[in-house]
């Protein structure tokens, strides 16, 4: 009997014992899987994030990196120098040469900083001078050159931009539409960073509703007017692949739908059109009758294949665009929607990748605007390439979408930027924004048609018609691009 007592309290204890040992061992997976995740997130951090982290202006390691490397050069792609450090009286100044004319791309580094100073900051506080010229410096209590970099921008594409603007508020961007090198970039109005110290009070004040300091070409957000027609127009070629044929409307210069009515611009009266001239003289009737028969959740895939909502991938601040349209929006929505109004929302940047996608055969590329980095010597350290998005309509659809817009510059509201000199597609936009003040002037496009080499994308604010102001500035950068010696 003792036996059997004793045998069964082993038993007991064996699987008391047991027991024990499975909770340690969860206790222990669970103490091994948070190691493993704060290695995969440590991992994770030191590659994507660190840099990020580094060039946050609140980072203290800034300063002492600053004390031990002379803040490296901005280059053109050319070589021009557009930004630099130099020696003034025993102290160091940063000091932009072209002043307001990169003012918003190349940023500016005291108060915070912006644009490529931003950026880049963590390349620009690095040296990759060799290890002895280092040793050779910190012994005699010197700084290093930090490392440049060497832009994308074209100075005489930078300055035919902000030329053809004249004293216009508003923004071009300018792509090459085969690689996604963005080629100029201005905004207005804009501001000299060489002086920063004396006017940023003036230029944060409430009183200053000029908002310089805005890059209007990444962060302004406007309504695309009949520029997005353009992805109207395909969204239909979509649902009716018989459109360039069998599409008639009969303009009287208003649309009316139910309750709503939209009214061609001046209320303009295009009489008969088929597809090709509808877009060409870009009808606001013909383009809300196609809006009202269109697939709602269609469009929005269309929409967010060409990254609207998303954020951009480019390395500048960005505001994301919106297209914003529910399934059960009013007919007045829907039809405002077809014509680049409602609560359509573009950058000036974004609508210049929409017209590359068409330039290049339906491939979206990721815009870029470093194309190496180099030691302060002109050493390569590290070199961009061109990078696909997506291939966001077919090369059948580009080709359709190129044609309607070679035609809105032979025949249409671009004729402004028709010449015999080079060939140019594109589309006007002339959007209201805000009561009481002159519409938005738009205009996207390409040359030449046959090989696409260069996109241009122009916003005027309150200035009137695409055709009248916007076109004209376009066509000022293409003849700087096709004409220089």
């Amino acid at each position: 009997m003792v036996s059997s007592l004793s045998k069964k309290e082993g038993q007991k204890k064996d699987k008391k014992q047991k027991d024990n040992n499975k909770e340690l061992y969860r206790i222990m997976y669970v103490f091994c899987g948070l190691f493993l995740l704060l290695c995969g997130y440590l991992s994770y951090f030191l590659v994507f994030k660190s840099r990020e982290a580094i060039n946050n202006p609140y980072n203290l390691r800034q300063e002492s990196m600053e004390k031990k490397i002379v803040r490296g050069k901005i280059l053109a792609a050319g070589g021009e120098v557009l930004a630099e450090t130099v020696l003034e009286e025993g102290k160091e100044k940063r000091v932009y040469p072209y002043q307001d004319l990169f003012s918003h791309v190349v940023g500016y580094s005291i108060y915070g900083r912006s644009g490529i100073e931003q950026k880049y900051n963590f390349e620009l506080l690095t040296s990759d001078i060799p290890f002895y010229e280092k040793l050779y410096g910190e012994f005699m209590g010197k700084k290093d050159p930090g490392d440049q970099l060497v832009t994308t921008l074209s100075l005489p594409l930078q300055q035919a931009a902000y030329n053809a603007m004249g004293e216009m508020r508003g923004a071009v961007v300018v792509l090459e539409p085969s690689t996604g090198k963005v080629l100029a970039m201005v905004s207005k109005p804009g501001f000299d960073p060489n002086k920063i110290l004396e006017q940023w009070d003036q230029w944060n004040s409430e009183e200053n509703t000029e908002s310089v300091l805005l890059n209007r070409a990444t962060q302004g957000l406007y309504p695309p007017g009949s520029t997005f027609k353009i992805l109207t127009a395909l969204e239909y070629i979509r649902e009716n692949p018989s459109a360039m044929e069998d599409f008639t409307y009969q303009c009287n210069g208003i649309f009316s739908y139910h309750n709503a009515e939209i009214n061609c611009y001046h209320g303009k009266s295009h009489g008969t059109l088929d597809f090709t001239s509808a877009f060409a003289k870009s009808c606001n009737g013909a383009f809300a009758k196609m809006g009202i028969g269109l697939s709602i959740p269609g469009w929005n895939r269309l929409c967010q294949a060409f990254l609207f909502q998303p954020q951009l991938s480019f390395p500048l601040a960005c505001e994301p665009s919106q297209f914003v349209l529910a399934e059960n929006a009013p007919d007045w929505e829907i039809m405002q929607t077809a014509i680049g109004q409602g609560k359509t929302e573009v950058t000036p940047l974004h609508n210049a990748l929409i017209a590359a996608a068409v330039a290049n055969g339906g491939v979206l590329m990721k815009p870029y605007i470093i194309s190496e980095i180099q030691t302060a010597y002109g050493a390569t350290i590290k070199q961009f390439f061109p990078s696909v998005y997506d291939k966001v309509m077919s090369t059948e659809e580009a080709e359709i979408l190129s044609k309607l817009m070679a035609a809105c510059v032979v025949d249409g509201t671009g004729y402004a930027a028709y010449t015999d000199k080079y060939t140019v597609a594109g589309k006007t936009g002339t959007a209201e924004w805000e009561k009481q003040k002159e519409p938005l002037s738009w205009f996207v496009g390409f040359a030449p048609v046959e090989n696409p080499q260069i996109v241009v994308s122009v916003i005027l604010e309150e200035a009137g018609a695409g055709s009248e102001y916007a076109v004209p500035v376009a066509k000022k950068i293409w003849d700087a691009y096709f004409m220089r010696d």
